[in-house]
């Protein structure tokens, strides 16, 4: 019995390991497309580096908003 739960834990483990690592890979991969094709007149990682706040609210609104959409894909 408990082999079979400690066997069971860790491949659920590994299962949402991977949905994570798609999941912040998704994620990272939107905000640049994104930044180069939706928002081309604005230089995200140029304002970043002059300290835009506005810029990083931004960026972060739109990578939470991608996780909610992933999180309720992989519900299914």
């Amino acid at each position: 019995m408990g082999t079979e739960f400690f066997s069971a834990s860790m491949i659920n483990l590994l299962i949402n390991l991977c949905y994570t690592i798609v999941a912040l890979i998704v994620g990272v991969y939107s905000l640049l497309w994104i930044d180069k094709r939706l928002l081309k007149n604005i230089d995200f990682e140029g304002e970043l580096k002059k300290g835009n706040l506005a810029v990083a609210i931004f960026a972060s609104t739109i990578l939470i908003f991608v996780a909610i959409i992933i999180a309720f894909g992989f519900r299914g």
